[in-house]
């Protein structure tokens, strides 16, 4: 998970300067809330619990037997997880070891699937993960014939680094980022599109089969996002963040029927660009702190904020984090955003005619003492489709920031883990 330094506003009392932390927005309290349903085990991001570290999931339909789909997530050097519709561990997958040492390890950031991957054995589905730890991607072959260890790693050994041009720098970590797959239906080609760590670079990447059945890829084209905004009373304004960091992109989802990109950039807000990456992008929605100037203050890593110009959206509080796609089979939906600044989640019309409008939003909430619900989410998926008994009218799967359920988090040690949310709880509380 990517925290940027928050913007922190300031008041005088008596002499003294209070740095005071901005509470939630009265709004996320007054949005829907919807219940939890499952939770994964917690996952710790220290030495005893392999540093694993929740991030972001996918979730793949097993068609001929929906009742044993499978969530594949991230884990950070944790590797990948694979839960059942129980939420109940599968398999564990860890990441590559570093490659020298001293050098960094791997480190699985974002996980997308592709379906039907053209291989010279036949279709084939696959997972498809950034490695921020050694710049690259990873690719899973999904078989549900081994339900005690679904994936298996076919990745192309030959397979380059994204944007480093050798181990120095990619230990310098200023690499594949976040991820969404897209498949271009007019060709059937299949691509990963890839955000660059502490940049705001994108790389679109097209997958390569091999005949030996492993999968590589190669880089198609590059575009990078404004890093500075012109501001309408004419000044410009750059996201506050430490020295010789740019405000980078994480979250990611390609609408399959368009071609059309949504990407997060966490400061800012939601862009929208041609997956192709050969049109101009446009912004959907900003953050509310969006133009809000700040200084970087090295001893609290903080950004101490100045007057907030009025200039943000009102719906996204920084981060803007995961991005998934709500389809609806006439080609209705919605564009969900994770809102992780006030833990709730922002509903966007999936039509771009009508330019992306806002549509709502909604909170996920404890259900019980030992089952909480997502604060600070960084990755989401949604699947609008049955999935057995139960889940008969979809899943979303969310990530949580803060496990704090009593059916397994330990209270000295920090948590994360995955919440599953019954997807018609959702629809019916936020009217979708």
């Amino acid at each position: 998970m990517h925290r940027s330094p928050r913007l922190a506003a300031t008041a005088l009392l008596g002499t003294a300067l209070v740095t005071l932390v901005p509470l939630s927005p009265a709004h996320a309290h007054t949005l829907p809330a919807v219940p939890a349903t499952a939770e994964t085990a917690p996952l710790y991001d220290d030495e005893a619990g392999g540093n694993a570290d929740a991030d972001d999931p996918a979730i793949w339909r097993n068609a001929p037997a929906p009742e044993r789909s499978l969530v594949v997530a991230t884990a950070k050097e944790g590797g990948l997880r694979v839960y059942g519709l129980d939420a109940g561990l599968v398999q564990s997958v860890p990441a590559p070891a570093p490659a020298a040492e001293g050098d960094a390890p791997g480190r699985f950031n974002n996980v997308d699937l592709v379906t039907g991957l053209r291989t010279p054995a036949g279709r084939s589905d696959v997972a498809v993960v950034s490695d921020r730890g050694n710049d690259r991607l990873r690719i899973y072959r999904i078989d549900p014939s081994q339900p005690g260890g679904p994936l298996k790693d076919v990745t192309d050994p030959a397979a380059a680094p994204v944007f480093s041009a050798g181990q120095a720098e990619i230990n310098d970590q200023r690499t594949a980022y976040g991820l969404a797959a897209w498949q271009d239906r007019a060709t059937g080609r299949s691509y990963a599109l890839v955000s660059r760590r502490n940049t705001t670079e994108l790389a679109l990447l097209e997958l390569r089969p091999t005949a030996s059945g492993t999968v590589g890829y190669r880089v198609v084209r590059k575009l990078a996002l404004p890093s500075s905004f012109r501001l309408p009373d004419g000044t410009s304004w750059t996201p506050c963040g430490e020295p010789g960091e740019g405000p980078q992109v994480e979250g990611m989802v390609v609408d399959p029927a368009d071609g059309t990109l949504y990407a997060g950039q966490e400061d800012v807000g939601i862009w929208r660009i041609p997956a192709a990456l050969d049109g101009k992008p446009v912004l959907v929605d900003k953050v509310r702190e969006y133009g809000v100037p700040g200084a970087y203050d090295p001893l609290t890593e903080e950004c101490e904020a100045g007057s907030d110009p009025g200039f943000g959206g009102k719906r996204l509080a920084a981060d803007v984090e995961g991005l998934t796609l709500y389809q609806e089979p006439d080609g209705d939906g919605y564009l969900m955003a994770s809102s992780q600044g006030d833990s709730t989640f922002a509903l966007y019309d999936r039509e771009i005619s009508e330019d992306n409008e806002y549509e709502g939003g909604f909170r996920i909430t404890g259900a019980s003492a030992d089952l909480d619900g997502s604060e600070e989410c960084d990755g989401a998926a949604v699947l609008n489709a049955p999935l057995g008994s139960r889940y008969p009218r979809g899943l979303l799967v969310v990530q949580d920031g803060h496990e704090t359920s009593a059916s397994g988090g330990e209270e000295d040690r920090e948590a994360t883990g995955f919440t599953f949310v019954d997807l018609g709880a959702v629809a019916d509380a936020a009217d979708m």
